[in-house]
This record gives structure tokens, C-alpha cells and sequence, in this order.
């Protein structure tokens, strides 16, 4: 085996030493938002540990046999390489935040050199060349990026960027990243803060030796695995309460822990850390109740804690407990209560939260012993409050705080064996903890809904924002006031009443009749409807007098409302819910406004909490 060469460097260290490749043999880019945000929690979160390092893994390595390197400075990653593709699109990414500020020039530099060719010609070369699918050109494409998140979707059609395999994933995972640094650092000095930690704390190693040995070292690597995590320790610590005659017993009860988590893909750091905040009180120096993953094992080998949880007296009861948290946490994120029973309420929340924000797990693990009807109607507020949290764009550390607040009471709740007394103390938490935070950021959420735009936030939560506006229009139709499934109306297509991509005449006529841009309004919440896909093929880019008969064939209200309102008796619940929607005769800038508030009247009713539970 040739020498083997290792390296402590931060992701600017190893940019500035060498260019690395993605080669051909390798498996394509697979993370995901999931993965790529888990990350940057995990960054995030090591941020608070006062200057300490942060170590994210290896990375190994081997000279090129080929390609475009020069002098030998280029590196195929042979071990590492979706973790050092999604560092390089949090750089592009924070390139673009950083646009004309000191910070820019630097991360260009990590991005790409320039040296000139023997014509004279200035080349630009990137410090990182994936091979996957289709995937070169597109991440040259982010690194120089500088327009806003809603034009990333038309620049890349422009740019005729195919979006499946590797593609796709890297243009979700870019959007991602994009969101979560405008969302949890959103002034300049807190995106400056991450910078800096990430640009000097957090590290990784690299192994470098020749490609034959670097293949048996990632072999063994993959075969033997390496170091010990906080749920390793906790597994340690466990046997060491047992007897040996005990431990083949603890080890088969542990795979009821660890083997459910592996086999649907959930990260057990991130199981652990919640069912420790659901389960017990955090004491912390700030008081905030959070506890990071780092933090997991000093705070079970605590002696006060060490008895809160009961592991050191009754280790078996204890690993029983953490194996039904796995059970409930496994089921709701397959849309399932705690019992393992269908639930309409667990499952119109994912429409919300997608699989990248898991923060409220810890509320759901903490709530998981309430009675079951009332237990659904936790769920049904804790989406009401989320959709405030995600529109608002309030930082995941505040969210954390109060969620961690909110678990000690609601353990409390979950306790209370009198029936009516826990839907009393039940209601009176709603009452404060969600609906004061709510009824206090009624006025962010209408400023949030006016700048809205289609593509500034993931594709899959705008279409929840209409879908839940579309079924509550038509529970008010029909005069329904239990909540179904949301699925139907997520399986709607989104429709641009004023088209995306106009006829020549329809955008001379705005022209004409309207002072405001065309651009500008084409994405605004008020220009957007749900309709049924073989009516928005034929709708296409139709003008609105042609548009509005296939909008009354259409299966949802609040779209056939657009067109024409229903009349049906008088003092009915349509007329009610008539005076609150408008039908349009013409559509211009002025009308796309006026849906634009309608709207937001709307949703102010509908994401409210009720303390009503049957």
C-alpha cells in the first residue's frame, strides 16, 4: 500500500490546496433538501459551542489518472463526495448573499481560479468538477448566479438545464440551502457569523494516498465504519448497568432502537435529541431548554439526569421506552398516530412541513400519550402555528425554544387521566402558547403574503398555501366543518391566471392598460388558482375572457368563483362565504391586488387555532 497522507482542513483549507473531481465511476448526487438542511443544523447548531471545531466526517482522496488537472493538483474524491458537492453549494450559495460585499471575492476564489492559456486566453477552471448526469454545467451556472430566488426557475428553463437525476437534486438541494440561510440568518452579520464558523471551525479530514489504496481504505471504512457518536456512548453506558448474562438481551432490545431508525432512512442522533427534549426538562445555562447532539452524552452521564431517566436502576424499562418513541416518531412521519391508526391530521401537516423541517417532533413525542382525539387536535393547531413560523420566516432556534417551553407543559397534559380536565388544560395551552404567538404576528403574515412570490419559497409549500385556502373555500360551500384529507387538493396544478409566458398581444395589452410590470405580478398570490391538469393544459396561455369558462367547470370553488359566483338561496353559507370572494370581469394589476387581500383575509381565518375539541 503506497503512503497514506492525512490532512485537519476546513473547506476553505482544501480549496485553496488542490482542485478535487468527481469521477465518472462514481454513484451520482443523491442527497436531498432533507439531507443537505440536516447538515446545516448541524453546523448551525455547533455555532453556539463558543469557537470550538465542528467535525463533519473524511474525505478520501487520490491523484487524478486523468482530466484537465495542472501540475498534479487535482484530486478524485473517492469517499465523500455528496458532502463535499453540498459544501461547494453552500458556498454558491453564499456567494450570492454576499454579492458586493467583502466576503464575495474570497468565496469566487474558492469557487474558481482563472489562469491563462497559451493563446492568451483567461480560462476559468473549478475548484470542484462533478461528473454526475448533466451536472457540470449546472453548478457553473449556480457558482456565478446573482439573480433572486423567485428567477432561479425561469433562468434555469431559460438555460434548458434538464431537471432529473443528479440535476434535479442539486437544483432542489441549492434551493434549499438558499432558504435555510435567508430563513435562519437573515441579517448580513448573522450570515457573516456562519461564514466565519464554517470558513474556520469546521473540519474535516482528508486521506490521501494512491487510487488502489484509497479504494481498500474506503472498503474498510464502509465495512468496519469509524468513531463513536453520542448513541454509541448511550449503548456503552447502557451495558454498563446490566450483567454480562443480561447483555446478549440489552444488545437484541438495542436493534429495536437502532434497526427501525436505519431501515426508513431516519437519523438516530436526530431521534435521540428530540426524545430526550419530549421526555424530560432540559436545564440549561441559558435557559432556553435546547440540547444540541453533542450535548446528548454529557447530559444522560449527569447524575441528576441519570436518575430523571432511570437508566442506571432500570435499564431495560428504559430502552423500552426509547424503543416506543421510535415506534410513534417512525409513525408520524408516515402520516400515523401513536397507536399506529391513520390520521388525517399528521397527514395534512407533512403537506406543510415537507421532510426537512422535523422541529415539532418533539411536541408530537411529548403529546403522544393524549387522548387520541385530542391528540389530533394538537396536530391540527401545531399546523396552523408552523404555517406562522414558515411564512414569517422565524429562525429554527427560536422555533426550538418555544417548542422545548411547550413540551414540559405538554407532558403534563398528557398525564391528566380525567378526560374533560385534559381537554380543559389542552385548550388553555392552545389558547396561550399558539394562539397569542399567532394573533401577535397577524401583521407579519399579511406583509409576508403581499411579498410573496411563486418560487421564493419550495415549490411544494406554495402549493399547500392554495390547497388549504381551495378546501377551506369549499368545506364553506358545502357548509362541511371537519377538515379532510388535503391530498385532492394537492394534486391540483398550480394555474397562472395571467400567464407566465404571454401572447404577444396579451403583453402589449397590459402594457397599455397597466403602469406595473408584467413580471412582477405573474407570481403574486393573487394571480395564482388551482385548477385540474387537463384544464390548465387547455387554459394554457389563453387571455382571461378565454380562460374563465374552463374556470367554472372546475371542481373547486374558489377557483369557479374567480369566473362566477354561485347563487344559491339567500342567508345560506354560500352567500356567507360570496361575501368574502369576488368574481372578475376583467384581470389586470388592480385585480390581481384586490384577490391578492381577499386571500389574506382568508388565510388569517383559517390558520387560527380553535380550543373547541368534540
Amino acid at each position: 500500500m503506497s503512503p497514506i497522507q492525512t490532512h485537519s482542513y476546513t473547506i476553505v483549507n482544501a480549496l485553496q490546496a488542490a482542485f478535487y473531481r468527481i469521477p465518472d465511476y462514481q454513484r451520482e448526487y443523491v442527497w436531498t433538501a432533507t439531507e443537505a438542511t440536516q447538515l446545516l443544523d448541524d453546523i448551525s447548531e455547533s455555532l453556539e459551542a463558543e469557537g470550538k471545531q465542528y467535525f463533519v466526517g473524511t474525505i478520501l482522496v487520490a491523484p487524478s489518472r486523468s482530466g484537465s488537472g495542472l501540475q498534479g493538483d487535482e484530486l478524485d474524491v473517492i469517499d465523500g463526495q455528496q458532502r463535499m458537492t453540498t459544501f461547494f453549494l453552500v458556498l454558491c450559495a453564499l456567494r450570492r448573499r454576499f454579492l458586493n460585499q467583502p466576503q464575495q471575492p474570497m468565496l469566487e476564489s474558492l469557487l474558481a481560479s482563472s489562469y491563462t492559456d497559451i493563446q492568451g486566453m483567461t480560462v476559468s477552471r473549478m475548484r470542484l468538477v462533478p461528473s454526475y448526469e448533466n451536472a457540470a454545467e449546472l453548478i457553473d451556472f449556480l457558482r456565478a448566479f446573482d439573480g433572486s430566488d423567485s428567477d432561479l426557475s425561469t433562468s434555469l428553463e431559460d438555460k434548458g438545464f434538464q431537471r432529473f437525476g443528479s440535476a434535479a437534486r442539486i437544483m432542489e438541494v441549492f434551493a434549499a440551502i438558499s432558504e435555510y440561510l435567508d430563513h435562519n440568518f437573515p441579517e448580513p452579520a448573522d450570515v457573516a457569523r456562519f461564514w466565519g464558523h464554517l470558513a474556520n471551525n469546521v473540519i474535516f479530514i482528508q486521506i490521501q494516498t494512491d487510487i488502489s489504496s484509497a479504494l481498500k481504505i474506503f472498503e474498510t471504512i464502509n465495512e468496519r465504519g469509524i468513531g463513536l457518536n453520542p448513541m454509541d456512548l448511550l449503548k456503552n453506558l447502557l451495558f454498563a448497568q446490566v450483567k454480562p448474562d443480561d447483555f446478549s438481551k440489552l444488545k437484541d432490545k438495542w436493534k429495536d432502537i437502532t434497526t427501525p431508525l436505519e431501515q426508513n432512512k431516519q437519523k438516530p442522533l436526530r431521534f435521540l435529541r428530540y426524545f430526550v427534549m419530549a421526555n424530560y426538562k432540559i436545564r440549561s445555562a441559558d435557559g432556553k431548554g435546547v440540547i444540541r447532539e453533542d450535548q446528548i452524552y454529557s447530559w444522560f452521564t449527569d447524575k441528576s439526569n441519570a436518575a430523571l431517566a432511570g437508566y442506571s436502576t432500570k435499564p431495560f424499562d428504559f430502552v423500552d421506552n426509547v424503543a416506543t418513541n421510535v415506534d410513534r416518531y417512525l409513525a408520524f412521519h408516515k402520516g400515523r398516530n401513536a397507536q399506529g391508526g391513520s390520521s388525517t391530521a399528521l397527514s395534512n401537516l407533512r403537506h406543510l412541513t415537507g421532510s426537512a423541517l422535523t422541529q415539532h417532533f418533539v411536541l408530537l413525542l411529548a403529546g403522544a400519550r393524549l387522548r387520541p382525539d385530542n391528540f389530533e387536535h394538537l396536530v391540527a393547531q401545531i399546523e396552523n402555528f408552523l404555517f406562522f413560523y414558515v411564512f414569517t420566516r422565524t429562525s429554527t432556534k427560536e422555533l426550538e425554544w418555544i417548542l422545548s417551553a411547550c413540551a414540559d407543559e405538554l407532558r403534563d397534559i398528557a398525564a391528566i387521566s380525567d378526560s374533560s380536565a385534559q381537554r380543559s388544560a389542552l385548550n388553555s395551552f392552545i389558547d396561550v402558547r399558539f394562539q397569542t404567538t399567532m394573533t401577535a404576528r397577524q401583521d407579519e403574515l399579511r406583509d409576508a403574503l403581499r411579498r410573496y412570490r411563486l418560487g421564493s419559497i419550495p415549490k411544494y409549500r406554495s402549493r399547500y398555501l392554495l390547497a388549504r385556502l381551495t378546501q377551506h373555500v369549499d368545506m364553506a360551500y358545502a357548509g362541511v366543518k371537519t377538515r379532510g384529507l388535503l391530498d385532492p387538493y394537492m394534486n391540483l396544478e398550480i394555474e397562472h391566471i395571467l400567464p407566465q409566458t404571454p401572447r404577444k398581444d396579451l403583453f402589449t395589452e397590459w402594457k397599455l392598460n397597466n403602469a406595473e410590470d408584467y413580471a412582477s405580478y405573474v407570481n403574486r398570490l393573487g394571480n395564482l388558482t388551482l385548477l385540474e391538469k387537463p384544464h390548465n393544459i387547455v387554459a394554457g396561455n389563453d387571455v382571461f375572457e378565454g380562460k374563465k369558462a374552463l374556470y367554472t367547470h372546475s371542481g373547486n370553488y374558489l377557483t369557479r368563483s374567480i369566473a362566477q359566483l354561485s347563487s344559491v338561496g339567500k342567508n345560506t353559507s354560500v352567500t356567507a362565504l360570496n361575501a368574502q370572494l369576488r368574481q372578475f370581469d376583467a384581470w389586470d394589476a388592480k385585480s390581481i391586488d384586490t384577490r391578492t387581500e381577499l386571500l389574506i383575509e382568508l388565510a388569517l381565518q383559517i390558520w387560527n387555532t380553535h380550543s373547541d375539541v368534540s
